[in-house]
């Protein structure tokens, strides 16, 4: 016979294991909450809140203006460019705003980013960065020292001081710049590697970059940047075999846009195209840039290409609206470095970038996937004769107005200009100094655990500086 059992040992437990379960998650997740609370309010890690739900949050150092805006009233008080035959911001003077010289006006990103971080708060609704005032509650620091025009001015006294350092007035603005900053107390506990700086002309802060190179650096391509391995270097070649990154990545450094130098065309107002490929500029370039060259004497007598040596001028641009607009393709081959505003003066025209290269970067990539109106071709192909316009004439007519459709879409994403004299007001929302910011942003973290993985080695360690290239 079976034992009766009795109540007690029928009765079922007063917590089951799925209450002990749920109690034990609910405990977890009130610490983890309160565990990330604390880290985010530690000062000493600098992570913000606001990285995540509003932008970026930006300290501005505290640079004198005779850095930035400053250099503008000397700019418009001095003689006209050595080094073009026809100044456009000479006799005609506009101060306060940034030069309309093609040479300085393509690299003029530094102005309006500068001009977004000045606009009063109530009115930078539409801006993802978040201009505070403690350094402590900074996600990066901007440092507001206009190196492109500093140094164009340098260059283009006529004086030949600019790879020097004894009378050069640029190097000595460079000074003053990293002389101040590395006496701050940001610079100190990041050893500068949470500073943005804007160094969007090749040769911006040239005889002190060894100096920031653990910086987030915005540049518009790194044509400037990279040494020759001499090891792996082949003289029988006309290319190196590999180039070695020594101070910028695009890990820790943004890709950012030239400055356009002609006006945007809107898709509504795109008209029938003529000829199949345009190109205006210098025919002979340096290093990277002979390909240009080479290109040139393939395609100069084809039918339908349309191959123009000019300089960029009042007359130059004139010619180059009408060839833009009127030409289904633009050749985008490397200069002197491998982009060019050449290629945004393209996109604003809707003319379809044939970029000609096998190691360029782009801006923005990530948020944008240029092949979907771009055309990209190797090097190798580009030089086999015949190759380039047969392949551009094989794209139908719906494929072209896909490419422009695309286009125009994304036309705003390259525009700095916000429509105020002075640089200084209400920015795009969906332009260009967002997206720097929103790139910035994306290197936050790396730049964080950098730091705090610094701060951590025993006094009197040495580790080599590494740079983890994709």
């Amino acid at each position: 016979m079976v034992p009766k059992m009795t109540s007690m040992a029928v009765a079922r437990p007063v917590c089951s294991h799925s209450c002990l379960f749920l109690s034990f998650s609910l405990v977890s997740l009130l610490f983890f909450f309160f565990f990330s609370n604390s880290l985010l309010s530690d000062p000493n890690l600098r992570i913000s809140r606001g990285t995540v739900e509003t932008g970026i949050n930006v300290f501005v150092a505290e640079l004198p203006r005779s850095l930035n805006y400053g250099l503008l009233d000397k700019y418009w008080s001095s003689p006209p460019d050595s080094r073009i035959p026809s100044d456009p911001d000479h006799p005609t003077r506009r101060p306060g705003k940034y030069p309309e010289n093609p040479l300085i006006k393509q690299y003029s990103a530094e102005y309006w980013i500068m001009g977004d971080l000045e606009t009063p708060p109530e009115k930078r609704i539409g801006s993802f960065a978040k201009r505070v005032f403690s350094e402590s509650e900074a996600d990066v620091v901007f440092v507001p020292f206009f190196a492109t025009l500093s140094a164009e001015m340098e260059l283009g006294n006529g004086k030949g001081s600019f790879r020097k350092r004894s009378g050069n007035e640029d190097y000595q603005r460079q000074r003053q710049v990293l002389d101040f900053l590395k006496n701050t107390q940001a610079w100190k506990r990041s050893g500068g590697r949470d500073h943005v700086f804007v160094l969007t002309d090749p040769v911006a802060m040239w005889h002190v970059r060894h100096e920031i190179a653990l910086s987030i650096l915005l540049v518009v391509d790194f044509g400037g940047w990279f040494r020759l391995d001499s090891k792996s270097f082949n003289p029988s070649t006309s290319f190196p075999e590999r180039i070695e990154h020594t101070q910028v990545s695009v890990i820790k450094d943004v890709i950012v846009p030239y400055t356009h130098l002609l006006p945007r065309l809107h898709l509504s107002r795109n008209q029938r195209r003529h000829s199949l490929l345009y190109f205006k500029g210098a025919k002979h370039r340096h290093r990277g840039g002979l390909i240009r060259e080479k290109l040139w004497d393939l395609l100069v007598d084809e039918h339908d290409i349309v191959m123009e040596e000019g300089f960029p001028n009042a007359t130059g641009r004139e010619q180059s609206i009408r060839g833009m607009r009127n030409s289904e393709f633009c050749l985008h081959p490397a200069g002197d470095t491998p982009t060019s505003c050449r290629l945004f003066d393209a996109i604003q025209s809707l003319c379809i970038p044939v970029i000609v290269s096998d190691n360029i970067e782009l801006p923005f990539e990530g948020i944008l996937d240029y092949s979907e109106f771009s055309v990209f071709v190797s090097v190798t192909d580009a030089l086999t004769p015949k190759w380039l316009a047969y392949h551009l004439r094989s794209f139908s007519e719906r494929d072209k107005e896909s490419f422009r459709s695309r286009m125009a879409k994304v036309q705003s994403v390259f525009v700095y200009d916000n429509g105020r004299a002075d640089g200084i007001g209400p920015i795009q929302p969906d332009g260009a100094v967002n997206h720097i910011w929103k790139k910035v942003q994306q290197k936050v973290p790396m730049v964080k655990e950098a730091v705090i993985r610094e701060r951590r080695k025993p006094v009197g360690t040495s580790v080599p500086l590494r740079c983890q290239c994709i």
